[in-house]
């Protein structure tokens, strides 16, 4: 989401209930490592249901330049990204892909129509690339099709971000709305969000939450967050629904899913109890460290794990069958597919930005 410049820390620091804790057991795991994350900024893991095709985002540290990026597995590992066909040219980011793999949503500042001007999203008296939600539909042949800009009120204010899709077609995003007050809220436009969007009631709106990941079947729904209890500037936490088709309580996930850091963008893979989540954690550095030369020092500080943000999965399947949900839409039998590298959670220092910025 955007402004990047938001400060969680600054919107949580009056909240001081803790929320029950949602158990996930698994050590994370790094997403191909110097291939698919690296030093740059990586997040929004849309993963196809055979699992073969990883779409994400792409950017600088300062996200004024975001780009979805698309790879390939070969057997047991992954080929070097590109930029996917739709995008390279515009402000592109956040992909998702509906249950089926069918269509891929994004959100873009590309114009509205040929010819016409970028859209723009203007906040706090400041002017940045805004967005529009838009997707492009798989072809018969393979490939996507041109892309298409879903027209709705969704779109009002410029400010849609991390578009989420359940199997019935409601879109699940976070925005900056007239009715957001001071924060960013979660909201859901039904009919492949054409409908008038409605906000999520998850807590106090004084609080920003962001990035949803809803379940297709529409069991749950994990974002981003801090509920008075985060780790670092935000969290992921986990919702479940309820026999009155209202939410529960906000559940902070517990394992390793969260660490001392920022923590994101949360999204679901085609296995049971499969999360995606972009984080900054890092390696901890501790002095006096092996003498460094000039060689040494950038390989470490173009590494993956030199803070920005990257792309990590998780199981959280034991949280979910804890709940009595089991496999089931976009489930898969047998275990989750596995990245290509594996890299065991650091302990890490706190951060207090959200990592997003004006113009990213």
């Amino acid at each position: 989401m955007s402004p990047r410049s938001l400060i969680l820390a600054v919107g949580f620091a009056a909240v001081f209930i803790a929320a029950p804790v949602a158990r996930a057991a698994t050590t994370g795991e790094l997403v191909a490592a110097g291939v698919i994350s690296t030093g740059l900024q990586e997040t929004s893991v849309a993963l196809t249901p055979d699992e073969n095709t990883l779409y994400f985002m792409r950017s600088d540290l300062a996200e004024a330049d975001d780009t979805i990026m698309v790879s390939h597995r070969a057997g047991d590992r992954w080929s070097t990204p590109r930029v996917a066909g739709f995008s390279g040219e515009w402000h592109d980011s956040e992909p998702t892909l509906s249950p089926d793999g069918r269509r891929l949503y994004f959100v873009s500042n590309r114009p509205l129509r040929p010819g016409g001007t970028p859209v723009t999203a203007t906040m706090n008296g400041r002017s940045f690339p805004g967005t529009n939600l838009w997707f492009v539909e798989r072809q018969a042949a393979g490939g996507w099709a041109a892309p298409v800009h879903v027209d709705g009120a969704l779109n009002d204010g410029a400010m849609i971000y991390n578009p989420s899709v359940a199997a019935n077609g409601d879109v699940y995003f976070s925005a900056h709305r007239a009715d957001s007050g001071k924060a960013y809220q979660i909201y859901v436009a039904r009919d492949h969000g054409h409908a008038v969007p409605e906000q999520v009631p998850l807590g106090d709106p004084a609080d920003n939450r962001m990035d949803p990941a809803v379940d297709p079947a529409g069991r749950f729904l994990l974002y981003a967050g801090n509920e008075g209890d985060a780790l670092g500037s935000a969290d992921i936490y986990i919702v479940f629904r309820q026999p009155d088709g209202g939410w529960s309580k906000p559940e902070h996930l517990g394992g390793d899913v969260n660490s001392r850091t920022l923590e994101n963008a949360p999204s679901l893979g085609p296995a049971f109890g499969e999360l995606f989540v972009s984080s900054a954690r890092r390696d901890e550095v501790r002095f006096p460290k092996p003498r460094d030369d000039a060689d040494s020092l950038q390989r470490r500080l173009q590494s993956p794990l030199n803070g920005s943000r990257n792309l990590w999965r998780f199981d959280i399947s034991d949280v979910l069958r804890a709940r009595g949900i089991t496999p089931g839409i976009r489930a898969k039998a047998g275990a989750p597919a596995r990245p290509q590298a594996v890299h065991r959670e650091p302990v890490m220092d706190a951060r207090q930005s959200l990592g997003r910025n004006p113009g990213g």
